[in-house]
């Protein structure tokens, strides 16, 4: 067969299982049972970029591990690896690239949603977190670790990503009221898809499933303890990952996942298992925040001033629906908080962007100086 064939399947509309010989290279790794790409979570976005590659020594592969010096690889005969170079773009798990049969990386694929955060810390730089993904489930316990300005925090990173967020409340069966809970999110958002489960009831996990069918990527975000994994477990029908009981003195969990990474169901679904997050800072999510905010932007663009600060100014509209009872001054000071925070780190992270790229024209500069100066 030659090479030309064998990448051929690749650029067809038809997305059918081929051959493991004729899609990937001998070296990988049948540690699970054969799955297509179509299977994996390809669809018609993926393939129409190759339809327009010209390409014909490469194979599909997609990221479902990151890991400090490799990438671990799902491809249609099983897993494989894929060393970190300094050269390669930065990815994360649920990227799609293209491997050759020697195990080097060809490209990245273009991505159609990316979940990404500014670094924990004082880090300077954007974290990602993952990609191509269809569903984002947000986690939070019923009890003290529900947070009503963390969920707003997510659901703006979500919307960002152009991702649909389903709100997932575990604990149920430790909750006697869930009528406060149901209400704090309806007032973000009356629209928005709530689930409350018992993670360790199989029967109440059921309806999580209709999200997971074949070839969906669901993410699962989060803060440590609120069961995310005791989730992935239920779902997978396994315990691939591990679980922790919460501390009992101030209901807060303790970190159980270490790192990103994919999970095929039965049914053929993606779960993607995150870390829990303690520190999640916005950056560049402007976008994200307005469509999580859109009670309060229709009511802003009422205002009789266009640079109004929704403050003591006349004629404004937001000031006016706070006193009317259909805002609060929590969701205003929330939204203006985060404004402030997502463009001051989006700030940071464009300004060392440039001097990164100053810094590396001038190493170009300077070498290509020296080599001239060698030539003499």
């Amino acid at each position: 067969m030659t090479k030309s064939n064998r990448f051929n399947h690749l650029k067809s509309n038809t997305l059918t299982k081929t051959t493991v010989a004729s899609s990937v290279p001998a070296q990988a790794k049948s540690t699970a049972p054969l799955r297509s790409l179509k299977q994996m979570g390809w669809n018609g976005f993926f393939q129409q970029q190759l339809i327009t590659e010209s390409l014909d020594y490469a194979y599909v592969a997609r990221v479902s591990a990151h890991h400090r010096s490799q990438y671990q690889l799902l491809t249609e005969s099983g897993e494989t690896s894929l060393a970190i170079h300094q050269a390669m773009p930065e990815m994360t798990v649920g990227d799609w690239v293209l491997v050759d049969e020697q195990h080097n990386f060809v490209s990245l694929l273009e991505r159609s949603a990316l979940f990404s955060r500014k670094a924990a810390g004082s880090k300077v730089e954007q974290q990602l977190i993952a990609a191509n993904l269809d569903w984002v489930f947000i986690v939070s316990s019923l009890n003290d670790d529900f947070n009503v300005n963390r969920i707003e925090r997510y659901l703006a990173l979500v919307n960002e990503a152009k991702v649909t967020p389903v709100i997932v409340l575990t604990k149920v069966d430790l909750c006697d009221d869930l009528s406060p809970f149901i209400e704090a999110l309806r007032e973000l958002d009356a629209n928005l898809l709530i689930e409350t489960v018992n993670g360790l009831d199989s029967e109440s996990t059921t309806a999580l499933s209709s999200y997971c069918s074949e070839g969906k990527t669901v993410a699962f975000i989060g803060s440590s303890g609120v069961g995310k994994s005791t989730l992935v477990n239920a779902m997978l029908g396994d315990s691939s990952q591990l679980t922790s009981a919460i501390r009992q003195d101030d209901s807060k969990g303790r970190h159980t996942t270490t790192s990103r990474s994919l999970h095929i169901t039965a049914s053929g679904g993606l779960l993607l298992d995150t870390p829990g997050m303690r520190e999640l800072q916005l950056a560049d999510c402007e976008e994200g925040l307005n469509e999580t905010f859109a009670d309060l932007v229709e009511y802003a663009q009422q205002c009789k001033f266009i640079d109004c600060q929704h403050e003591q100014e006349p004629g404004c509209a937001v000031q006016a629906a706070i006193e009317a009872g259909l805002l609060t001054e929590r969701r205003l000071q929330s939204f203006q908080k985060l404004m402030r925070e997502q463009a001051l780190n989006g700030a940071s992270i464009a300004e060392k962007r440039a001097k990164g790229k100053s810094l590396s024209k001038m190493y170009k500069r300077v070498q290509g100086n020296a080599r001239a100066n060698k030539r003499g």
